[in-house]
């Protein structure tokens, strides 16, 4: 994997600008679209791209624009794709590349967040290759996952960019960092999905027991209004006797 970040990083550094900048766009969009996410993580091509314009060979607003545009591309076409095939196609990739954790990770936070599974998958290195077809494969709404995706795109896009630029010639730093954090950040994710679930199943199983008692309250309350309604009536009718 080193070897090929390395070949990548060489590669975009040697290219012509143009050339250059259609890579910037294609790595991020093919992340979700074809998987690739699972190989090479995009953001490398993103940080380099800002290293590009901070040398003068791009420029930083058409760098920005390629990187937001290859993101939030690539992420509609996955979402496509998940909707058309579904899981059948999750279930025939190499486990080497797609573990079953991973999906059902993934299954996990858009069962939880919906479409802003979107937002918070795309900084997570694994999710961000497998949300967008799930999301397909669970037939959210493509309004709103279009919002999410462009949230999470311009976000994404912006600050590797911009991280890329910051850095300079120490781009390759920025890009170490970058990888490391993407998988913290699924990590979190991960932990968090795990609290939540627990959190809700506490509340489901506590639901019932705190419901029982009201119940009864609210019944012996009433067969005690019962009572006095008639008591008052015999009294009201020994007066009248």
């Amino acid at each position: 994997m080193g070897a090929l970040l390395t070949w990548i990083a060489d590669t975009l550094q040697k290219l012509p600008g143009p050339a250059a900048l259609a890579l910037v766009f294609l790595l991020p969009a093919l992340e979700a679209s074809v998987f690739l996410g699972f190989l090479i993580p995009g953001e490398i091509a993103v940080v380099i791209g800002g290293f590009l314009a901070f040398s003068g060979k791009v420029n930083l607003g058409v760098a920005l624009a390629a990187a937001i545009l290859g993101a939030v591309i690539g992420d509609s076409v996955g979402y496509e794709v998940g909707k058309k095939w579904g899981d059948s196609l999750l279930t025939r990739l190499p486990e080497r590349f797609v573990k079953p954790e991973h999906i059902e990770q993934g299954k996990q936070l858009i069962n939880r967040l919906g479409g802003k599974a979107v937002f918070t998958g795309r900084f997570a290195a694994a999710l961000r290759a497998l949300v967008p077809g799930l999301c397909g494969v669970s037939r959210i709404p493509y309004r709103k996952f279009l919002f999410w995706n462009a949230l999470g795109g311009v976000v994404w896009a912006t600050g590797f960019t911009l991280l890329g630029y910051a850095a300079g010639n120490a781009w390759h730093k920025v890009e170490h960092y970058a990888s490391l954090v993407s998988w913290v950040m699924l990590g979190l994710v991960v932990v968090g999905a795990v609290v939540l679930f627990v959190v809700k199943k506490r509340k489901g199983s506590a639901s019932p027991a705190a419901a029982g008692p009201t119940s009864a309250s609210a019944e012996t309350g009433h067969e005690d209004r019962v009572g006095l309604h008639l008591v008052a009536d015999d009294s009201e009718t020994a007066s009248t006797s």
